[in-house]
């Protein structure tokens, strides 16, 4: 079964539907690529999987561990290079300071973000220069 259905709708923008829930979301080719830059752009949206998925994954592993998580946060900077265009490096700041752990909490809870499905999945090539605040 599909997990979500994209549409091309001219102009370099594509809609993307949730096939579950129904959500969409609209993309938009960055102005560096041919576009007007109003959307998120598909690498856009692999800088913002790979944040929301270590965020994601440090909820799971507090719930599962009986720690709370609040008001985390993550800055993601994403960096492009040519020849071939890909994300060549993403610069993350994952904010925990509102949540008052433990260093053996924050080490637990920082080895989980960082081995996120997402994380998992993108190229060994592409550079990482993640910071965590605790």
């Amino acid at each position: 079964m599909e997990t979500v259905r994209i549409s091309y709708k001219g102009g370099l923008r594509t809609e993307c539907t949730h096939v579950k829930s129904g959500q969409t979301l609209v993309t938009d080719a960055p102005v560096d690529n041919n576009g007007r830059g109003e959307a998120f752009s598909p690498t856009d949206l692999l800088a913002t999987a790979y944040g929301s998925c270590m965020l994601t994954i440090a909820g799971i592993y507090c719930d599962k561990h009986g720690v709370e998580m609040k008001g985390a946060e993550v800055g993601v900077e994403k960096i492009m290079l040519a020849d071939p265009r890909r994300v060549g490096k993403l610069v993350m700041v994952l904010d925990f300071s509102v949540n008052e752990w433990t260093e053996d909490v924050q080490k637990r809870v920082k080895a989980a973000a960082l081995a996120c499905p997402v994380a998992k999945s993108v190229s060994a090539d592409m550079e990482l220069d993640i910071t965590f605040k605790f």
